[in-house]
């Protein structure tokens, strides 16, 4: 066997390597990058979205990339909001949110990280995003509910998807939101469990981030 003919694969090269959440974080952030820079369009970054959480493999995953350019090369998106104040989230920072025979609450004005994890155990949990400041493209709330409610509202601009199941228990995520499709505003993507508990997701009619910012310039000092 001539070896010089037949090198070894790679071993990120390998067939039908099943992706992790890791892998297709990172496709999403290359997808949202795209988004912001016109290179995708509204409807081919939602339709890209939608295969991302149903393919399987890391080759199909970067089908959905293989048009853009490589990571690095492009300009990331800015915060969504005026008026932020603080420290930006880390890229990847992971905050949880946890009730158990409690309740829990994320609402205000606050900036979620990239993934948000939320567990309800014979709790209540609230996530009100309606005045956060947005530090990235795709915000992924993953949300494990047992004999528990969690509710997560958004504004009405915000692209709102949901992935999820419920044993005896709701998952729901209502819906599109309102309004016209914004390039530069976030998505938010709910990924969820209910076990005898209730899961629901929906935009908050009258709630937009561009009538935050819109105030938030208005007040002293904005």
């Amino acid at each position: 066997m001539d070896l010089e003919k037949h090198p070894a694969a790679p071993a990120s090269a390998a067939p039908g390597l099943r992706a992790s959440d890791a892998d297709r974080d990172r496709i999403a952030q290359r997808l949202a990058d795209a988004l912001a820079e016109g290179r995708l369009n509204p409807e081919e970054h939602s339709e890209r979205l939608d295969s991302l959480y149903e393919l399987k493999t890391v080759d199909e995953l970067e089908v959905l990339v293989r048009d853009l350019p490589a990571p690095g090369t492009g300009h990331p998106a800015a915060a969504y909001g005026a008026g932020a104040v603080g420290a930006a989230v880390p890229a990847g920072y992971a905050e949880n949110v946890v009730a158990v025979c409690s309740s829990a609450s994320r609402k205000g004005r606050w900036r979620p990280g990239a993934h948000t994890r939320a567990v309800s155990v014979m709790g209540d949990i609230e996530i009100d995003l309606t005045e956060a400041v947005f530090e990235q493209q795709v915000t992924e709330i993953n949300v494990t509910c047992v004999l528990g409610n969690v509710e997560i509202r958004v504004p009405e601009n915000v692209t709102l998807r949901g992935y999820g199941s419920g044993v005896l228990g709701n998952f729901e995520v209502r819906g599109e939101s309102r309004g016209e499709p914004d390039p530069q505003a976030p998505v938010v993507i709910v990924r969820g469990f209910a076990l005898l508990g209730n899961i629901e997701a929906r935009p908050k009619r009258g709630a937009r981030l561009v009538d935050l910012a819109h105030k938030l310039r208005k007040r002293p000092g904005g």
